[in-house]
């Protein structure tokens, strides 16, 4: 599937200013990216342009495999200027990178193009001066959009919380500030990280840029939420999203952190039922940490959970993570298992359960004789003293299949 990537916002035009007065200083190009290495400014070519610098004004950012390779050099901790390699294979010339910070920080980064990897002192001086008023200027830019992104944060949460009083006054406020729309369906879809082993505003901005480009699109409205480890992403829609539109974007924000993150992050999603009305945003989000549970629990869903497809799995998943454990599987189950052949055994029974206790299909899926299923059938039921053509015992059975599902392979229910 191609997935668009998300550009950055544009910078101002006082940025942009500083920016073509250096590189016309330096006769080098000159660029100032977000700290996702998104460009926000550039100035005009001088004569070494790289294919990566080329596709970055064609297509408003580089590619993935260009912006991992930057960030890869540690780049955003970086607490002094420094050059980093260029790469062939990549079409990456080298560049000399100064991290711009202003009171703790990182608000972008400013690359000038340096084939020969060598600056005399007066070009580091003008860079260096030239960085200083640029981090001065954006840290204004940032403390804005911080309160911006604040002020939708605290509006997300609010209608996503259990406070009914709070999600009434913030429906509300939200209609009279424009930023809640008349669409009659919304649904809620949580992101969370596995760790922040980067540093937290590295995470909270890679969280940000995967999911801002879906704050508006052409089927949907909305409004996000930036934590730590964790992102809410509140979409009103004028039509349900069916569940090929919803892996899609689950698909493109998955995309986009594997870019931005280390892969120690392991970022899931999770996405809430679709609800007629915005006052059940908190139905959909609690919906949505189910789903984002499994996704973590479950392999099978390549990280992205989605409410409406887990079935039986979305009970089972509201039990307290530490009910979540072997105890819950069926002693029959666990005898089932120590005895010799019991994975296959234990395979054929959720074949056997999955097909409603079919035979002919039973034994098509498996690629067995029926003689050789009957053979199995009686072992299950000699071993695990249950009756396959009783009801509840079935139940019990498929029941203690699935909880054996989300166990981690420890076994102790740990995520």
């Amino acid at each position: 599937m191609t997935v668009r990537l998300q550009r950055a916002r544009p910078g101002s035009p006082e940025l942009q200013a500083l920016v073509d007065a250096l590189a016309e200083r330096l006769g080098r190009s000159v660029v100032v990216d977000d700290p996702l290495v998104r460009m926000i400014c550039t100035s005009r070519h001088f004569g070494d342009e790289d294919p990566v610098r080329i596709g970055t004004l064609l297509q408003g950012r580089a590619n993935s495999a260009a912006i991992s390779h930057v960030l890869a050099q540690g780049v955003t901790q970086w607490s002094r200027a420094g050059f980093i390699d260029g790469r062939d294979d990549l079409g990456l010339l080298p560049r000399y990178v100064v991290p711009l910070r202003e009171r703790g920080h990182l608000l972008g980064l400013l690359m000038v193009v340096v084939p020969e990897k060598a600056l005399g002192e007066q070009e580091t001086g003008a860079i260096a001066h030239a960085a200083d008023a640029m981090a001065a200027q954006m840290y204004g830019e940032h403390i804005a959009a911080d309160t911006r992104k604040a002020d939708e944060r605290d509006l997300v949460l609010e209608l996503v919380g259990a406070d009914v009083a709070a999600r009434t006054t913030a429906r509300r406020r939200g209609r009279e500030l424009g930023l809640l729309g008349a669409a009659e369906h919304v649904l809620v879809t949580v992101v969370q990280l596995s760790s922040v082993t980067d540093l937290v505003r590295h995470s909270e901005a890679a969280l940000w840029g995967a999911l801002e480009g879906l704050r508006q699109t052409r089927s949907a409205q909305g409004l996000v939420a930036i934590g730590k480890e964790r992102a809410t992403l509140l979409q009103l829609r004028d039509r349900p999203p069916g569940p090929d539109e919803v892996a899609s974007q689950s698909a493109r924000i998955l995309d986009e952190l594997r870019t931005f993150l280390a892969p120690s992050a392991y970022p899931v999603i999770g996405v809430g039922g679709r609800h007629a009305g915005l006052d059940h945003a908190w139905t959909s989000y609690e919906q949505a940490l189910v789903a984002a549970r499994a996704a973590r629990r479950l392999p099978s869903l390549k990280r992205a959970g989605d409410w409406e497809l887990l079935g039986e799995l979305a009970v089972l998943l509201q039990l307290p993570e530490h009910a979540l454990n072997a105890s819950l599987v069926p002693k029959p189950l666990r005898t089932l298992a120590e005895a010799h052949g019991g994975d296959r055994l234990r395979d054929t029974l959720r074949c056997f359960l999955e097909h409603a206790g079919s035979i002919p299909k039973t034994a098509d899926t498996l690629g067995i004789h029926r003689t050789s299923l009957y053979y199995r059938l009686r072992q299950i039921q000699e071993i695990t003293g249950l009756d396959l053509d009783d009801g509840a015992h079935r139940l019990t059975l498929h029941l203690g299949l699935r909880v054996g599902e989300l166990l981690a392979p420890d076994g102790d229910g740990a995520v």
